[in-house]
């Protein structure tokens, strides 16, 4: 900032009052901040244009003066002793060296956009990892399959009298892997022992729980054959929602 500041204790530009603060070359109680107010003021009251990144700069700058005096003047409750010996100036130093690395990237930018360099090129991607594990087998094979086993079961009817079962992914999913752990399994025979459509359905989700973390992995050896459901490579890894209850 060019602008100059004539003071008891300083005389100079604003970036250097700011610096001196910052080393703690100066004592921000001796800076008559109402002084640079006025000053500035009657700057840019002599300026037919004042652009509006210097008057913005100047507010960011002034509002953090005003800060750092306050807390400087004003009374304060004790501190806890491992602060005590924090000065207050040192949030300042902070918020100006923040404030001066944005301006340096600021100046850096504006370089680039005064030789033309408009553009920004993007970092390469990592890539994504597939994380399904489908042999010969799409989502809407297994949808069908789903819609077959549902089709199977028989109607349910509502007895008030009789209270529902619950059933949670959790306790599907160790379920199937229980069924796993001797080897693959068919579809069918991960469904043979669901006796309702909502147990059916929850089984579905474990399922597809298993396969999206590559604790079980899904084949098909030919075209509307028999789903086949083996274990994964994955380490289980179960989140705390899916655990077992």
């Amino acid at each position: 900032m060019s602008y100059q500041v004539k003071l008891t204790v300083f005389e100079g530009p604003l970036d250097l009052l700011l610096q001196l603060i910052e080393r703690r070359e100066l004592d921000i109680t001796t800076v008559s901040l109402a002084a640079v107010t006025d000053q500035y003021l009657e700057h840019i009251s002599l300026m037919s244009d004042v652009p509006a990144d210097a008057l913005a700069e100047f507010l960011v700058i002034a509002a953090k003066l005003i800060l750092i005096k306050s807390q400087a003047l004003l009374p304060r409750p004790p501190a806890p002793e491992e602060q005590q010996d924090e000065d207050v100036g040192e949030d300042l130093a902070r918020q100006l060296q923040e404030y001066k690395r944005f301006k340096e990237i600021a100046a850096l930018l504006k370089e680039r956009d005064d030789n033309g360099l408009h553009c920004y090129l993007r970092l390469a991607s990592t890539g994504i990892t597939p994380r399904l594990q489908l042999e010969g087998v799409t989502i809407a094979d297994l949808a069908a399959a789903m819609r077959r086993a549902l089709t199977a079961l028989p109607e349910e009817t509502p007895t008030p009298a009789m209270a529902r079962r619950q059933f949670t992914i959790g306790e599907k999913i160790a379920a199937i892997e229980g069924i796993l752990s001797t080897g693959k399994a068919t579809f069918s025979q991960i469904l043979r022992q669901v006796t309702s459509r909502l147990e059916a359905i929850v089984t579905f989700l474990a399922l597809l729980e298993l396969i999206k973390q590559g604790r079980a992995v899904v084949e098909q050896a030919e075209i509307f054959g028999e789903i086949m459901i083996a274990p994964g490579v994955a380490v289980a890894a179960a989140t705390p929602e899916l655990q077992p209850q």
